[in-house]
């Protein structure tokens, strides 16, 4: 999968999702018992490495889904390339109906979404604490406040990486999303959504928005 990071090209061969990298204990469980609350089984352990196709990560601003049951999940992405380790914003979009019957089976349903702009790593990983996740759906006509929290909130990048690969490079040609935050109110659809994150240290943001069209159900 060819994409792109401010004009440099880069291609992805293996996405990862890490699940359930809740670094609070409190956090983590509010987390599962919202979706227990939609019908998602808890795991089986913490965390969980799902491996997703490739090819359904995108940068687009606009995807295609069936149904109405879907939702994203803004959440910090690394992106291995031969000279180093990137950190965009990227979005688990995942069919909640589907999840309910199996978590790896819903993530291989909806195309995964991430930023058109990345930071060096390096940059952030002293202060990666206190970056900030957010996003934002429309909900009447207006958007509202859907997720906020600091990434202290999530386990540390080279734990998770270490967790997958045994090792606490990641290498190149690899997208691993990091884990997500609980959402304001119930987890819900909405037919556009917005992410960022700001790194209040440097003064900077990464965003991304697009928009959901759900196509019919046919049976």
């Amino acid at each position: 999968m060819a994409l792109a990071f401010d004009g440099r090209p880069f291609d992805i061969n293996d996405l990862v999702i890490a699940g359930w990298t809740g670094r609070d204990v409190v956090t983590l469980n509010h987390h599962i018992e919202e979706l227990k609350a939609i019908g998602v089984q808890p795991p089986s352990k913490v965390p969980l490495y799902y491996r997703v196709a490739a090819s359904l990560l995108t940068q687009a601003e606009s995807i295609q889904v069936v149904g109405d049951d879907t939702s994203g999940e803004a959440e910090p992405v690394l992106v291995g390339t031969a000279d180093r380790l990137w950190v965009t914003i990227g979005a688990d979009h995942t069919d909640r109906k589907l999840e309910a019957y199996g978590v790896a089976q819903s993530k291989q349903v909806c195309p995964k979404v991430i930023g058109r702009s990345a930071w060096r790593f390096e940059e952030v990983e002293p202060h990666w604490d206190e970056l900030i996740v957010r996003s934002f759906i429309e909900e009447g006509g207006k958007k509202v406040p859907y997720q906020e929290g600091l990434l202290a909130k999530i386990r540390m990048p080279r734990d998770l990486i270490a967790g997958w690969h045994g090792d606490r490079r990641l290498p190149a040609g690899v997208a691993m999303f990091c884990g997500t935050l609980p959402a304001i109110g119930a987890i819900r659809s909405s037919s556009r959504f917005d992410m960022e994150i700001e790194d209040p240290v440097l003064s900077r943001k990464l965003s991304h928005s697009y928009i959901v069209q759900a196509l019919p159900v046919i049976s």
